[in-house]
């Protein structure tokens, strides 16, 4: 499930945090990195959850007016095809899918007034609508809809960003790629296949026909322990680079990338280091400043070639 970008971005975090507070111990990062890691998976997990309770909350307001006093013949006779979508039938029918939700204890029950929201938005949508009215029906377009929700309305959801930051400290900065992640699974269940809960590293996913395939695992914990053994020396390359700057300005996402960069470059002789480059300034896009992608970029690539003998 993991790929390398997020497993970097994992990694750096924990350098991060030692470089704010340099008495945390490797065993800590390393603690922290694989609660994090986790957490990523739960919180696909509980993305996914919420496609039952959206379908309920559709179905219950249909239920409540059914038993108005004077219902019309439109609230008899409702449009049930929402409320029949096959892809939450198929959720609640896997007994490991509803194992692992109740296992983690990871429930929208305490959330209804989200979902009252989620619902009415979503069925304001003209998606939503021209969904209900079309005459072809069945899994795929089932999962087409559940798709476009997940694209559409829960991206940049402020309400949905305050449940998360409530519910786990790791969920900020993961959600676009556990949404990613469930979609993914959704177009495989519209293919016909059961849903599966996902490796938590990509490799093992791709082990499963190349076993070659080096451990998603084993690098990111030998990033961390690389970076972690040599900061100092990698931070004196940063600071002996810009000798203008004050040391005490360094403390800050760009140079901690450089050095995650740094330590990447060094030990990982497989991955090229044009590559290491890129990926650090693709992170520093969205944990930097609007000039961090220039400094990044000119300042770890003259510090691979000049400090390690290598070339991009």
């Amino acid at each position: 499930m993991l790929n390398r970008r997020i497993l970097r971005i994992k990694a750096f975090k924990e350098l991060y945090s030692y470089a704010e507070n340099p008495s945390m111990t490797l065993k800590e990062a390393e603690a922290e990195l694989s609660r994090s890691c986790e957490a990523t998976r739960d919180l696909y997990l509980y993305m996914m959850a919420l496609i039952g309770p959206l379908t309920k909350e559709a179905s219950d307001r249909i239920e409540s007016r059914r038993n108005k006093f004077n219902p019309t013949e439109e609230e008899r006779n409702p449009n049930m095809r929402f409320v029949q979508n096959g892809v939450a039938a198929a959720l609640a029918a896997d007994v490991d899918f509803v194992k692992l939700l109740s296992r983690k204890k990871l429930s929208w029950d305490q959330n209804d007034a989200f979902l009252r929201r989620l619902y009415e938005t979503v069925s304001s949508r003209e998606y939503f609508q021209e969904y209900m009215k079309s005459e072809k029906s069945g899994l795929r377009e089932d999962v087409d809809l559940f798709v476009k929700i997940f694209e559409q309305e829960l991206v940049d959801n402020e309400d949905l960003e305050v449940i998360l930051e409530d519910m786990s400290i790791y969920w900020n900065d993961d959600l676009a790629y556990a949404l990613t992640q469930c979609c993914r699974s959704l177009e495989a269940m519209a293919k016909g296949a059961p849903w599966e809960f996902p490796p938590l590293y990509q490799s093992d996913i791709i082990k499963k026909t190349n076993p070659a395939v080096e451990s998603d695992l084993e690098f990111v914990t030998k990033l961390l322990r690389c970076a972690f053994a040599g900061y100092q020396r990698y931070f004196d390359m940063v600071a002996g680079a810009v000798p203008k700057w004050d040391k005490d300005r360094l403390f800050s996402t760009d140079v901690v990338l450089i050095i995650a960069g740094l330590a990447e470059a060094e030990n990982f002789k497989t991955i090229p280091n044009k590559v290491t480059v890129n990926e650090y300034v693709e992170i520093s896009k969205f944990y930097g400043t609007p000039k961090s992608r220039s400094f990044v970029n000119g300042l770890l690539d003259k510090l691979i070639k000049d400090n390690l003998s290598l070339s991009i």
